[in-house]
């Protein structure tokens, strides 16, 4: 906990609208991503120079905020999420900031609209949405990536859940990401590692 109130204070202050959505989804307990995953979404964009992100999961769109504002000019978004009323609210936020013509907000379920996708090369492919499907993802977008494109995860330590031993009173999401960290790291078609960012980030670059 020193460290991580050390490096709180250590980073700069977060944008406003950011900071403002950060809250809004706490406020309203909406799933979003720990701010540390965040930072290191923005810093992978940057270092990429991605033009081509699919995110699976809007919620409120703070994840895919992240991202947009570290997209360069010619960058777009594809943000798969069913809930139209949350993406509303993703919406209003990716207008304040500006990008929302970099954005398209796709409400669909994930697996009906990924059979469909047309996009390839793929720079960066962001998966936070139904944990119990997140094998189906996996195997769904990796083609969809270009040769060393990355596919980044989050929740696989699952508040450490998934680390625990396996117990009779496991709910059906930890079985899920149990099973899912063994495929992630061991696919054929991937370089692949998960590391202790946040609540856990898997992150692996298409290497065949």
């Amino acid at each position: 906990m020193r460290d991580l109130a050390y490096l709180t204070r250590l980073h700069r202050e977060l944008p406003p609208l950011l900071l403002e959505l950060e809250q809004h989804g706490t406020r309203e307990g909406i799933p979003i991503v720990d701010r540390a995953t965040g930072r290191f979404l923005s810093v992978l964009v940057h270092a990429m120079q991605a033009n081509r992100i699919l995110e699976i999961g809007t919620a409120y769109g703070y994840s895919t905020l992240w991202m947009a504002l570290a997209l360069p000019p010619a960058g777009r978004i594809w943000t798969i999420d069913p809930d139209i009323r949350r993406t509303e609210v993703a919406a209003s936020y990716f207008a304040r900031a500006g990008v929302e013509e970099q954005i398209a907000i796709i409400n669909q379920q994930a697996l009906e609209m990924l059979d469909t996708f047309q996009q390839r090369n793929l720079d960066i492919v962001f998966i936070d949405a139904v944990k119990t499907e997140y094998e189906d993802y996996l195997e769904m977008v990796v083609p969809m990536l270009k040769r060393s494109g990355i596919v980044v995860v989050d929740n696989l330590l699952w508040s450490g859940r998934t680390a625990a031993a396996p117990g009779r009173e496991d709910d059906e999401e930890t079985k899920a990401l149990r099973a899912f960290n063994k495929t992630f790291l061991n696919h054929p078609q991937l370089d692949a590692t998960i590391v202790p960012i946040g609540d856990g980030i898997g992150i692996g670059a298409r290497v065949d």
